[in-house]
């Protein structure tokens, strides 16, 4: 079962409307938590072009989780943080 975060590949493995070359990368930012057809989930997330890995649209997608592909969110492919280092000083 994916979860948010992950990247998932959804062919036609997956749903028929995704066979042949309408195949979709998804970053999933939700999974819903609502009884559907037995094997089956509500992904929702973004698509990603898989040549510059930049999210193009907000999608929300019906498949077979056995047809899934499912690439884990790891901290090693995680994207950097745009946090300042926080420093700190002894009050006067």
């Amino acid at each position: 079962m994916p979860a948010p975060g992950d990247l998932v590949l959804i062919d036609g493995r997956a749903s028929v409307q995704f066979g042949s070359d309408r195949a979709l990368w998804l970053r999933v930012t939700s999974v819903c938590d609502k009884p559907t057809y037995h094997g089956w989930v509500w992904l929702t997330g973004y698509s990603i072009n898989p040549v510059s890995g930049k999210a193009l649209a907000r999608r929300e997608v019906f498949a077979q989780i056995a047809g899934l592909q499912i690439q884990r969110r790891t901290t090693d492919n995680a994207p950097p943080r745009n946090v300042a280092p926080v420093m700190r000083r002894r009050g006067v």
